[in-house]
């Protein structure tokens, strides 16, 4: 185990931000981590995050397969349009 702290973690793997955002929901930034070595107690192998990268707010979707990424976007563009009243003008992924 390694002894970096979760917010260590988190700022190295966003990596320096060369996005210039001026409003909330400008630009969501999206990936997913899997397959986990250990499945979760209730069965996840996939993480999708969805951070954005204005305000830095992250989401983060525990999942059972990489099929299931499209999926729960919509529900995730519902929740974050209807919190920020506001649309997302675009999605970066890797």
């Amino acid at each position: 185990m390694s002894s970096l702290s979760a917010k260590q973690v988190v700022a190295m793997s966003l990596g320096p931000m060369c996005h210039k955002t001026t409003t909330p929901l400008d630009l969501i930034f999206s990936d997913v981590w899997g397959s986990a070595p250990m499945f979760s107690s209730d069965g996840f192998y996939y993480f999708s995050i969805f951070i954005d990268m204005h305000n830095k707010h992250m989401w983060f979707y525990p999942i059972v397969a990489k099929s299931y990424v499209f999926s729960i976007f919509y529900p995730f563009q519902t929740l974050v349009e209807r919190q920020f009243s506001r649309r997302i003008k675009s999605v970066e992924t890797n």
